[in-house]
């Protein structure tokens, strides 16, 4: 099977141990073991670990942990859910399952490349939702109803989006979900980065799984509970996409770790606390740089609702590739092009790491953009 190189993921691999100041990760500040060892009041983790007998444990992951992440919803049980290695893995699994040859499929873009490439590369009938500026980067209804001919067999949307960090609320989703009933898809929302939302207490808005019959979630420990080297996300949907999804499943996964789970248990058990931190976290920093894109005539953007993440525009005479790579030789700084994700004339910012690395990284692309500026003139 030939796919496209994974733009977003090359470019990481290719530069993010390179950089000073990573200005391009994705995850809330991860945290230590230490940390999270210390929000769960758990002061001698071996007790727990010695006993553990490494087998593959419970093979769609563990009752203790299946029951957590149901919770994260408002209508999923134990039996809805299935682990996976990361979303990364739950998005792929999905598309497996569903799509075949000539299938119709609508994805938007910007997303994460998953959810086109996968589709192109088995030779479905991929039709692209360019989101922009106008809609605020909200998928624009009337063109999706155009796109979701009948017999569509999957719509993927993402929610809250990457790298926009345009979020659709519930009476959106409600509209998307009216969209695919009319014409029998299927929608999965890739949700990462739910629980990140500017507002609320629990900065988290409704999940496609809870709004549709044949409405299905992806997310994992990466991104909102800032434990990506746990490697572990799941999918969350009717029994019997479960069930459709475990036959690819036995093929390429078998279990996730037991250590991944069991402290992906312990997480979930304490994920009030986990998501108090990350909303700070977002809030503060979100603040901080909206404040920067004020005070930049040479940047704009749609401001997220949600998210880790910034889309910018900048206007300047070079592409977003050769804008990055200057700045990160220049200043250390690290950026996402837009190019990476077939959005050419953008940056994608991270902007959810330390707020002294937000802050330093932030002076020194004002720097670079004066410098910039001043060479094109």
């Amino acid at each position: 099977m030939k796919i496209r190189k994974f733009g977003v993921e090359i470019w990481m691999n290719k530069y993010e141990t390179q950089c000073e100041l990573n200005l391009a990760e994705t995850c809330v500040e991860s945290l230590t073991v230490a940390e999270l060892l210390d929000m769960a009041g758990i002061n001698d983790i071996a007790q727990q670990l010695h006993p553990l007998k490494l087998t593959y444990g419970e093979i769609e992951g563990s009752v203790r942990l299946r029951n957590l992440v149901a919770d994260l919803y408002e209508k999923q049980k134990m039996e809805n859910v299935v682990t996976t290695h990361g979303a990364i893995g739950a998005n792929a699994l999905v598309h497996q399952t569903l799509v075949e040859r000539g299938d119709r499929v609508v994805s938007v873009l910007p997303t994460y490349q998953q959810h086109y490439s996968i589709p192109e590369s088995i030779g479905a009938d991929t039709q692209i939702l360019k989101l922009t500026e106008k809609t605020r980067f909200l998928p624009d209804l009337e063109e999706l109803k155009t796109m979701a001919t009948p017999g569509t067999k999957l719509i993927a949307i993402n929610n809250p989006n990457n790298p926009t960090g345009s979020l659709m609320d519930r009476a959106y989703l409600e509209k998307i979900v009216e969209i695919a009933r009319d014409c029998g898809a299927w929608i999965l929302c890739d949700e990462v980065y739910r629980g990140t939302d500017q507002e609320g207490e629990l900065g988290m808005t409704a999940s496609i799984a809870d709004l549709y019959e044949k409405g299905i979630s992806t997310g994992s420990m990466s991104k909102t509970y800032s434990l990506a080297g746990l490697r572990l996300g799941w999918i969350a949907g009717p029994v019997e996409l479960i069930h459709a999804v475990s036959v690819h499943r036995d093929y390429n996964t078998i279990s996730v770790g037991m250590l991944d789970d069991h402290f992906a248990a312990i997480a979930l058990e304490n994920k009030h606390k986990i998501l108090k931190r990350s909303h700070e976290i977002t809030r503060t920093n979100l603040a901080i740089l909206s404040e920067w894109v004020d005070a930049e005539p040479l940047i704009s953007w749609i401001k997220p609702k949600s998210g880790t993440t910034a889309l910018l525009k900048y206007d300047l005479p070079i592409s977003s590739e050769e804008f990055c790579i200057r700045l990160l030789k220049k200043t250390g700084v690290m950026f996402t092009p837009g190019s990476a994700m077939d959005m050419e004339g953008y940056l994608r910012i991270g902007y959810t790491n330390g707020e002294a690395v937000l802050r330093e990284g932030l002076k020194r692309v004002s720097a670079f953009l004066r410098e910039a500026a001043s060479l094109a003139a």
